[in-house]
This record gives structure tokens, sequence and C-alpha cells, in this order.
């Protein structure tokens, strides 16, 4: 009942049956998910999981070894999983269950599993991002990716890239399991939680789908609190797992335009690049000491002339030209020479289109902490109240902030992630921010419980004085 009401095909079931594999009811529907593949306006890429303890490796394995490779003679497939020594037992383990009843050869020698009809299922363990890249290049009629939030876009577009077949009949597809957080949360939140594109699809599962997970480990994930509770209790794809700006929400520091709107103080931020993404954010700061990120510019492989007459057009928008700005702050890279053919610096290019850059306070931690001092706290206790907001105009940034986390090597500072070769998924936007916020910095202070008053009420389009 519960795999016909799945969508599971008799074919599918059948297989399942004769393995004699229990899938629950979310297993199943993705499983099922896995099947529409098959068809020419279905998905390309599956996501399964969500909170600890949902069966995801369970049914991963499941999915390829027992329906995949049983159905179609000769596919070969790559299994990553991120392992240790645990993870090569926790495999193991897996195998001994999952294909109890399935005649199979297994070489570990060469970490290959192969049945009766020619399928095969590679094991690709990796234990850092780099390892993956030793598996480019082949390929693959199956992709399946565990933990697939420790990798970052550009690692997993290298392995997608891997996914065709000359097989007739058999629809290219990958599998990603994984829980939220980690370097990759961004861009598996933004193509799996916010999927528009019909060749993506993704089930929810956590641990209360999951009947055989012992009470004492839902207890342990009952007992968690904050981000931790959301995340591997919950699934929340909202709350980053060692996210770095842990108070960011979005109802609060993301604001429409405000009408009428006059800064006592404007200036720019830019964060340079050309491979990656050069980023810049125009700021305003009102009577109250609230600083607001007011309009963005962001784009890659163009040069300092583009750049220059691009943030002109910015601010003709709200009144301003470059003159009008008290300073626009950069990174030391755009004080280094670059060699072009007149020998100039990047800032000096910029100046010889009008725009005059001065260098940031680039201290990374003084930077982190100073946003972190300015998104305050305002659901806390005690309340503080926030005094940074962003116009709802600045889309890379409002997607950049609440996926930045820890660098394990400096608790104190964010992880630095480049962005992949289309541009997407870096820091460029939070260093061009950091910049900025550094020009009005202000020391860490914690709730001095002095009169605050909000910012203006949103009403509509800005409005240059």
């Amino acid at each position: 009942m519960a795999a016909k009401e799945a969508g599971v095909p008799r074919d599918q079931f059948d297989n399942l049956l004769r393995s004699e594999v229990v899938l629950q009811p979310r297993q199943l529907l993705a499983s099922a998910v896995a099947r529409q593949c098959d068809q020419e306006d279905g998905p390309t890429d599956v996501g399964y999981g969500g909170a600890r303890g949902g069966g995801k490796s369970h049914w991963l394995i499941v999915q390829m070894a027992v329906d995949d490779c049983q159905r179609y003679p000769g596919l070969k497939c790559l299994l990553l999983r991120k392992v240790g020594k645990a993870g090569t037992e926790s495999f193991e383990d897996l195998k001994a269950k999952i294909l109890a009843n399935i005649p199979h050869k297994w070489n570990a020698s060469r970490n290959i599993l192969t049945f009766p009809n020619n399928s095969r299922i590679v094991l690709g363990n990796y234990q850092n991002a780099k390892d993956v890249e030793k598996y480019i290049g082949i390929e693959y009629d199956v992709i399946g990716i565990e933990e697939a939030t420790t990798l970052l876009w550009d690692k997993v577009k290298m392995i997608r890239s891997c996914n065709r077949t000359s097989k007739p009949g058999w629809r290219p597809r990958v599998y990603y399991t994984t829980n939220p957080g980690g370097v990759g949360h961004g861009w598996f939140h933004q193509m799996f939680i916010k999927a528009k594109d019909a060749t993506v699809r993704f089930v929810q599962a956590t641990v209360r789908d999951n009947k055989f997970v012992n009470s004492g480990y839902v207890k342990i994930l009952e007992g968690l609190t904050g981000w931790q509770r959301e995340a591997w209790l919950n699934g929340n794809w909202d709350i980053a797992a060692g996210q770095f700006f842990s108070t960011w929400d979005e109802r609060t520091h993301v604001i429409a335009p405000l009408r009428g709107f006059r800064p006592v103080k404007v200036w720019g931020a830019l964060d340079y690049g050309f491979t990656h993404p050069t980023a810049f954010y125009l700021f305003g700061k009102d009577g109250d000491g609230n600083v607001y990120v007011m309009a963005e510019h962001v784009m890659q492989k163009k040069l300092p002339a583009f750049h220059a007459k691009e943030i002109e057009r910015l601010l003709q928008r709200f009144g301003l030209e470059p003159k009008h700005l008290k300073v626009i702050r950069a990174g030391a890279d755009c004080f280094m020479s670059r060699g072009d053919e007149k020998g100039l610096t990047i800032a000096e290019q910029y100046a010889g289109h009008g725009i005059q850059l001065e260098q940031a306070n680039t201290d990374r931690i003084a930077g982190a902490a100073e946003m972190l001092a300015r998104l305050g706290d305002p659901k806390g206790d005690p309340a503080i109240p926030a005094r940074f907001f962003i116009f709802n105009t600045c889309a890379r940034l409002i997607a950049c902030l609440p996926f930045l986390v820890h660098d394990p090597s400096r608790p104190e500072d964010v992880l630095k992630v480049d962005a992949d070769e289309d541009g997407n998924n870096g820091d460029d936007e939070y260093d061009a921010c950091r910049y900025g916020l550094m020009e009005d910095f202000q020391a860490p202070k914690v709730n001095s419980g002095g009169a605050y008053r909000p910012p203006p009420t949103n009403t509509g389009t800005y409005v240059p004085r």
C-alpha cells in the first residue's frame, strides 16, 4: 500500500520484493522520483535528506544497487562517499544487509561492486574535496553523492560533467543525499530547496520518518538547541549548520527600498575580480546610526572600464554621482600592480574612468565581528536591535550571507569560499559588504539598554533628495 501511494511502479516494487529490502514511505517516494528520471521530461537530479537519521545512506545504496543495476545490464555507477575508516565499515555493514539476497561480487582492493548482468558500482571514497578529482573524465550512467553539502559547487559541477551515457534507453541521473549545513549548503539550498527547474526534485526526510532509528538517538536530537536542533532534528534548510551569522533573519534585515530616505552619509565598497565577480555596494547611514546597503552591482569577466560605467549608472538611479560619495573602499589587491599594458594598478584604472578607490580596512576578524554586532539579536534575551539593513534589490548579497560558515582553523573568521567558474556561490559579495561596514567601524558592544529608534517604515521606492 505504501509503495502504491508513493507512486512506485510495479517492476521497481518487484525488485525490492526479491531483495527482501524494506523501504519506508519517504524512501519509497524518493525511489519513485528516481524512476521518473526515465522520462524525457523527468528530473535528472534527485536530492534526498534533511535531518540526521532519515535513512539516506540506506536509500541511496538500495536505489542504485537493488533497482537501477538490476533492471539495466551494463550500467556503470559511481557512489561518492566521504569516509574514513568508520565510513568504510559503515558501507560494509550496509552492503551486507541490503545485498544479502542479491548475487554480487565485491572487489575490496578496487572498491568495485559487480552484478551478474555486468552492472557495477564504483565506490569512490574521499576525505577531502580534492580526492574527487580522480573520478573526473570518466563516463558514469548513474552518480550518487553522499553528504553533498561537504563539497563546493565547483567539485560537484565537475562530477556532474561525468554523468553521461551511450546506452540506449537509459537516461543519466545524479542522486544526492545530505543534511543542512557545510560549505555546500548554499548551492544545495539554491538548487533543490528553492528549485524551480523540472529537472530537479527533492524529497525531505527527518528522523521521524525512520522507524528503525533507536529512541535514544531521537532523544539526543530532541535535546539539541538553536540551529543544531533546527537543522539536525527538523531538517530546516533555512538554518545552516555552522552558520557564521546565526542571528541573520531575512524578515528583519531585508527591507524594501525606503521612500524619501535621506542618508546623512553615503559611500561605496568594491571587491575586485575578473574570473571571480567584481562586487560593488552603495551604503547609506541614517541619523540614528543604522547602516543600509542600498544597491549592488555584481558581475564577472568584465574590465574596470565596464564596471566603472555600471557603477555610475547605479548611482544615477539615486540621483548621485561618484563625487557625492564620501569614499569608495576597496581591497588591497586593487592597489597592487596588475601589469596591464600601461602598468597601472586596478585602482589607477578605475581612477581613469572617474571612480576613485581608497584602501579598505581588510581585517577579516574585525569585519566579521562588526557585521555580527550590527545584525544584533532581535530575538535574543536580552534583545539586541539590528542596526544593519539590506534593500531587497540586493539579491546576491541576501543569498550569500546566510550560508557563510565558520573557518574551522579560525572560528572567529568566515570560511573563505571561492566562486565557481560561473561566478556563483562565492563570498565576493560578503567581502565587499565587509569593506563597506568597516568604513563605519564601531567596536562590538552588548546591549546598553539605551534608547533605540527603528529604521524608517518601508513605504516603497527610494526618492533622492
